[in-house]
């Protein structure tokens, strides 16, 4: 009898302590998982608290430094790459029909011709009638200035006009050529009206005469 009562307590205290096993409370994940977020579960003292995470705020997103001034230079044109110079511009040139003298194949006289000559200033334009005066088409018409002397420069300066040339000694003339080679060139340049008096050079020096016939004045002026 008394073995049969303590089986039955002995099952009483199974089954009592198998109840309260049962009825402990189970314990609740340390994370959930939402759409997408994120939230921190904490259990103090048998309640669960659920914290959500701070989110950034949109307003305060920056943009790295960095980056900005790489756009910025990059957006910048330098300053040179597009300049363009612009182009010389060129004088035009003028043409004038002026008198030159010449001779005849016999030395016996001048002879005025028209000759057409083109400049873009005055130092050209005496120089080009210069050479009018070396040469001729016209077998009739046979210049005084030989080719072969050479004009090394001009100056034009408050109406005095000053050429200084080379003469080599084949361009010399007898005494009655001579005479009519610096009329030719008087009459050929004082048709200029700014000219008013002419000084011929012999490589840069003021000779006596120009081929050795006839004295030379420094300078020459209209009135001769």
């Amino acid at each position: 009898m008394n073995k049969k009562i303590w089986i039955a307590a002995l099952l009483v205290t199974v089954m009592a302590v198998a109840a309260g096993c049962g009825s402990k409370p189970t314990a609740a994940p340390n994370q959930t998982q939402g759409a997408g977020t994120e939230n921190n579960v904490t259990e103090v003292e048998g309640e669960t608290v659920i914290t959500e995470p701070a989110t950034a705020d949109p307003d305060e997103t920056t943009t790295p430094s960095g980056s900005t001034e790489g756009s910025s230079e990059g957006t910048t044109a330098p300053s040179g790459g597009t300049s363009t110079e612009k182009p010389a511009t060129t004088e035009s040139n003028e043409k004038k029909s002026i008198d030159v003298f010449y001779t005849d194949p016999e030395e016996l006289e001048l002879h005025k011709a028209t000759a057409e000559i083109s400049f873009a200033s005055n130092d050209a334009k005496y120089k080009a009638a210069f050479e009018s005066l070396q040469q001729s088409k016209d077998d009739k018409l046979v210049p005084l200035w030989a080719k072969e002397i050479e004009l090394k420069s001009v100056q034009f300066k408050d109406g005095a006009l000053t050429l200084d040339i080379h003469m080599p000694d084949t361009a010399r003339l007898g005494a009655g050529g001579e005479v009519f080679a610096l009329d030719a060139l008087k009459q050929t340049f004082f048709q200029f009206d700014e000219v008013k008096s002419l000084d011929l050079l012999v490589d840069g020096q003021q000779s006596e005469s120009l081929m050795g016939h006839v004295d030379l004045d420094h300078p020459m002026t209209r009135s001769e």
